[in-house]
């Protein structure tokens, strides 16, 4: 980047999800400007294991930022803050010397510590729970940590030794960014590892010793807006720019969907789901399959969510076009379902690595059920596309239990909130008003957000206020709506 000493500000936050790596450029207002993203490959074994190549997410991550500023003409000494967002429970070993990966990242969809789980008694697996907040599961770094250990023979050697770091995408990230100065995550993400306590805010002795994982190996637990290192971008800058702001992707969305007070609710639609209520400064233990995390610590105050987990919502799109071939792009799937035979009852239960919330089930399997003779290319689209909407409303409903609160919007972002036979079907489904953002990436949009409100880059009240979205309410009538609704119940017997 060329000198400037009059130059303007400039925000960027780097989005690492499951599918890519984004970077996304935002000026002084907070209006998004230009993004760049980099697909990474998406690596499954015969066993079914799905992996990433750490060093590949690194080196499209610097790609991505060095084209994004080039493109854009940013100049030296104007891009004053960088915020990261990132694919959470995904799990990262490496050298804690050299910065180098010991082995592949064990995605968030891989249930390969399966085993690993089982093998923790009852008194435990209830320990596990009430502590973290979250049941436990395979899906979670904890276990996915502990596969590591016990299946890499350089991971264990490095852990003995005392120089193998243990991390999730944002610490392996920010790593490399300090030069391995910093070894850090945040509340967000750390809430997610499955060994967190939520009261005592520190990693959870016993449960390591469970997992025998050493407390030394995992990272330094921040507030989310703290400043997590000063980085060149691996030479690009000659000063350095400080990352003041890490959430995970879906806690990302919910601090940009300006979902800050309790009882507002999230639900961010990409390779799989998220949806999220935040309960402000309360604690809610879940009593129907939904999971208890911390949204954010922000200016050294914590806030806590209810949170439900789905394995396939986006990626039922992709798989349709990738593995089944009926589609050639994902925008072909509105027309498609619009045309099918709305008469047709044949449901999908995408339980493709088993179910997640609220239902918990790495067991089930995934299935076409209900198809006639006349179910073709349409209905089957039809039907991908409607599981999504039930498998939230799903979590909607134990959301509501559980907080004993009337869900009466839901705030949603992601690529599948374009489709509009989707969202009214989601609408339908949830009898709730569904907002659509117009911002396509609320998550790299929060981080972003986060990093440029705490730098005093950007006024909170204006960044907030810039945002914009298209409502669906929902006209179903109520008998077909619980008759639709009783048969994807009946449908979902068949594989718990």
């Amino acid at each position: 980047m060329e000198k400037d000493r009059h130059g303007k500000s400039y925000i960027v936050s780097i989005d690492q999800s499951t599918q890519g790596t984004k970077a996304l450029l935002f000026d002084e207002t907070a209006a998004l400007l230009d993004r760049m993203d980099m697909a990474h490959r998406q690596k499954i074994s015969k066993e079914g294991y799905i992996s990433h190549d750490p060093e590949e997410i690194w080196e499209n991550t610097l790609s991505v930022l060095r084209e994004l500023l080039k493109r854009n003409q940013v100049k030296e000494g104007e891009l004053k803050g960088i915020g990261i967002s990132n694919q959470r429970e995904t799990t990262v070993a490496w050298d804690r010397r050299t910065g180098s990966p010991v082995c592949d990242a064990v995605v968030w969809q891989c249930a390969r510590a399966e085993k690993i789980c089982e093998e923790i008694d009852e008194e435990d697996k209830e320990y596990i729970r009430e502590s973290t907040g979250i049941p436990l599961s395979p899906y979670f770094p904890a276990a996915k940590m502990a596969w590591i250990l016990k299946n890499n023979i350089e991971a264990a050697r490095l852990a003995d030794r005392g120089d193998l770091c243990l991390g999730t995408v944002d610490s392996y990230l920010l790593y490399r960014l300090s030069e391995g100065k910093e070894f850090k995550t945040d509340y967000s993400n750390a809430s997610r590892t499955q060994l967190l306590h939520l009261d005592t805010l520190m990693w959870d002795q016993r449960i390591c010793e469970m997992f025998q994982i050493p407390v030394e190996c995992l990272p330094k637990v921040c507030d989310s807006d703290s400043l997590f290192c000063m980085t060149d971008l691996g030479g690009l800058c000659e000063n350095k720019v400080p990352v003041h702001a890490v959430l995970g992707d879906s806690h990302g969305a919910l601090y940009g969907q300006g979902c800050h007070v309790g009882g507002q609710v999230k639900a961010t639609y990409g390779t799989g789901s998220s949806l999220m209520m935040n309960t402000g400064e309360k604690r809610i233990q879940s009593g129907h399959g939904l999971v208890t995390s911390l949204a954010w610590g922000i200016s050294g105050k914590i806030c806590y969510v209810l949170e439900g987990n789905l394995n396939y919502t986006g990626a039922v799109i992709t798989w349709l076009k990738d593995e089944l071939q009926l589609i050639d792009s994902e925008k072909e799937t509105e027309q498609l379902a619009r045309e099918a035979n709305p008469e047709d009852e044949t449901y999908l239960l995408p339980a493709f690595s088993g179910l997640g919330a609220p239902y918990w089930n790495s067991e089930a399997r995934a299935m076409l059920y209900g198809m006639r003779r006349g179910s073709g290319k349409k209905e089957i689209v039809k039907a991908a596309l409607e599981c999504i909407a039930y498998q939230i409303t799903d979590v909607l409903r134990a959301m509501e239990q559980d907080s004993e609160t009337a869900i009466s919007k839901l705030c949603v972002d992601g690529g599948p909130t374009r489709n509009s036979y989707l969202m009214q079907f989601q609408s339908d489904m949830a009898q709730t008003v569904v907002a659509v953002a117009e911002a396509e990436e609320m998550s790299g949009l929060g981080a972003a957000y986060l990093a440029g409100i705490t730098m005093g880059i950007f006024a909170k009240e204006k960044a907030f206020g810039r945002l914009g979205y298209k409502e669906y309410s929902s006209r179903m009538e109520k008998e077909k709506r619980e008759k639709l609704y009783s048969g994807w119940k009946d449908a979902l017997t068949r594989i718990l």
